[in-house]
């Protein structure tokens, strides 16, 4: 009989590991949708067995060989949405949490509990990503910098640097191997929730910590909460015991839509982001519109400044709506300097570019012709960009 040859299995596509990542033992399952296990406790009758293994678990926090032995521990659905994001990540491991904020905790803790309190961030970041940092609740202390100041900013007690491209709210976007290069042998975390994978894979820069306010795209429909890291096996063990010591664990259910978002996520972005390009180039073009912010790597998410009162606009519209977050299959809108960026103080809100003018919008799957229509009127009170003003102002729409 001739010797078996291994045959690595051919690297898939973005679109087809978003569809079958997570789900590979579903035939041998007898089954075709992922099982949904809603279990909080599991039978165990091998006491010295289960013993050891929570004892191994508390020594590394390695995911637990074998059947589970408590939610807080693990579970079978929500690592299926694990193993996807990671692959879509291109990353070794992922730890989903209850939220992005838990997700976000949980990474500071793991670096203060090795005395790397310190931590060097890029603003700005969202809202309450930048209140739990500047506040000290964890213990945490904070240097704020550009990034062209991340390297001389970094002590012997950094833990972390913390970066999000494209930025809440104001899109701005930073080099990302730049930034790795600054950091040295200081982990750097990418807030990666605004581009997602499909537009940008922060590991293959150099980012040690992928973060995801899972709410958002991953999920996709504006209906489960929820938040992962991605990054290396090392850190996510790390983080399984922080979950667990904690309790800021997904629940299975979210881990079933968020699995279940994932496998629309490469259409959605890409059919909204279309649609959000098509939208910053006609708000551009318009006169009461004073700056659009659109990034180069593209995405779902167009901020703009206009000339007269935002709020206006918000209570104006209709078919999109005024509300906090991002990321669903309908637009919304929502005023930053009011609501997502409330938290942080003001004179740090306008330094870091968020204007008390400044609208944020997540462009979702309805079409253009709507949209436009739904803006152009919830903008018709707003005054008109005069010609000293169109000398004065400057418009930034990347692409």
């Amino acid at each position: 009989m001739e010797n078996a040859v291994s045959v690595t299995p051919a690297p898939r596509a973005l679109a087809t590991e978003a569809v079958h990542a997570g789900r590979e033992d579903l035939a041998e399952l007898g089954v075709h949708a992922p099982p949904l296990d809603l279990s909080t406790t599991y039978p165990s009758y091998d006491a010295a067995g289960e013993a050891e293994r929570i004892d191994g678990f508390a020594a590394t926090g390695a995911r637990l060989e074998g059947p589970p032995v408590y939610a807080r521990l693990d579970n079978p659905t929500t690592a299926r949405f694990e193993t996807a994001l990671a692959r879509l990540e291109g990353a070794e491991s992922a730890v989903a949490f209850a939220s992005g904020m838990a997700a976000l905790t949980a990474v500071l803790l793991v670096r203060a509990s090795m005395g790397l309190r310190h931590v060097v961030a890029v603003r700005p970041l969202y809202g309450c990503s930048d209140h739990l940092l500047n506040a000290g609740l964890l213990g945490t202390e904070v240097t704020w910098t550009d990034p062209a100041g991340i390297a001389e900013a970094i002590r012997p007690e950094t833990g972390l640097v913390m970066v999000e491209t494209p930025a809440n709210p104001t899109l701005a976007e930073v080099d990302l191997r730049a930034v790795r290069h600054a950091c040295g042998s200081v982990p750097l975390l990418v807030d990666n929730t605004f581009a997602t994978p499909v537009l940008q894979r922060p590991v293959e820069h150099g980012a040690r910590i992928v973060l995801h306010s899972a709410t958002k795209y991953l999920g996709g429909h504006g209906d489960v909460m929820g938040g992962v890291v991605a990054c290396d096996e090392e850190f996510a063990r790390g983080l399984r015991q922080v979950r667990f010591a904690t309790g800021g664990v997904l629940h299975p259910m979210a881990g079933y839509l968020l699995l279940r978002g994932l496998s629309t996520l490469p259409v959605r972005v890409r059919a909204a982001s279309t649609t959000a390009a098509d939208l910053a180039r006609r708000l551009a073009a318009d006169p009461r519109i004073a700056r659009v912010h659109y990034p180069s790597v593209g995405g779902a998410m167009v901020s703009f400044e206009v000339y007269g009162d935002p709020r206006s606009v918000i209570s104006a519209v209709r078919l999109i709506t005024p509300a906090v977050s991002l990321g669903s299959v309908d637009s919304l809108i929502q005023h930053p300097a009011s609501i997502s960026h409330r938290i942080v103080a003001e004179g740090d809100r306008r330094s870091a570019g968020v204007s008390d003018r400044l609208l944020r919008m997540s462009v979702g799957l309805e079409d253009v012709e709507d949209l436009w229509r739904d803006l152009t009127e919830a903008l018709s009170a707003q005054p008109v960009r005069t010609e000293t003003a169109r000398v004065r102002e400057s418009r930034q729409v990347g692409r």
